[in-house]
């Protein structure tokens, strides 16, 4: 297993508004973050997402890590 230092999506996760209309992407490709991780929550291995996009391992980990980081900012609101 590696460990990874540093934070992996800032080289794997991009954000261009000419592709996907500014959507997080995995760099080198059109495949959204946010397809990435719906297919995890669908039931889908790290394993079966790659080969699904043609995309790495690292890059669906990234792709958590990329969500995780967003999630961790944001602010908690009570709901009435």
């Amino acid at each position: 297993m590696k460990v990874f230092s540093g934070k992996m999506y800032e080289d794997r996760i991009v954000i261009d508004p000419e592709v996907r209309h500014g959507k997080p992407v995995i760099k080198g490709t059109r495949v959204p973050v946010d397809v990435i991780l719906g297919s995890l929550a669908g039931g889908m291995s790290v394993e079966e997402v790659a080969k699904e996009y043609g995309i790495s391992r690292e890059d669906v980990l990234a792709a958590i890590e990329y969500a995780a980081k967003i999630i961790a900012r944001e602010e908690i609101k009570e709901y009435a």
